[in-house]
């Protein structure tokens, strides 16, 4: 895998996390009922009306939509601005990391705590944890890349 090819899969990653939380967030402001599977574990209601699926009155949806506009606008600008030419890949990691932290902890709400799951949530959740993946492997190429261009002598340990 290259990193184009990386990229374009960090790009389709996070079309589809605005499909997902772009539904979510209408759910939230049209104050519709859920396309949910019904039974079992499943209750999209009581996961999506919980007292877990805002934070601070903001609903999580539309946190999830920033993030996935942030990662969106890093993608499509880092090889256009000189600050993110050489910190793009950090900036995409720090964003990356906590909104990755965050949705594991809203796993664990939705298993433990809840013992109901939403499929829209858990897709969003897989969805970010592949993202993050990408991320972190083109962090780590664009270091490895940097690491084998500097001279042996100027390398620090």
């Amino acid at each position: 895998m290259t990193l184009i090819t990386a990229r374009r899969l960090q790009g389709l990653s996070v079309i589809f996390g605005l499909f997902v939380s772009g539904y979510l967030s209408y759910l939230k402001i049209a104050d519709a009922p859920s396309v949910c599977v019904k039974g079992g574990a499943f209750n999209c209601d009581l996961v999506l009306n919980s007292k877990y699926s805002e934070l601070a009155g903001i609903p999580i949806a539309w946190l999830g939509f920033a993030i996935y506009l942030i990662l969106a606008l890093i993608l499509l600008i880092e090889d256009r601005h000189e600050l993110l030419r050489l910190y793009g890949g950090l900036a995409a990691f720090g964003v990356a990391l906590f909104a990755w932290l965050f949705s594991m902890w809203l796993v664990y709400v939705q298993f433990v705590l809840l013992g109901a799951l939403c499929p829209w949530c858990l897709s969003h959740e897989i969805n970010f944890t592949i993202l993050f993946g990408l991320i972190c492997l083109r962090l780590y190429r664009e270091f490895s890349v940097e690491e084998a261009s500097v001279p042996n002598e100027k390398r620090k340990i």
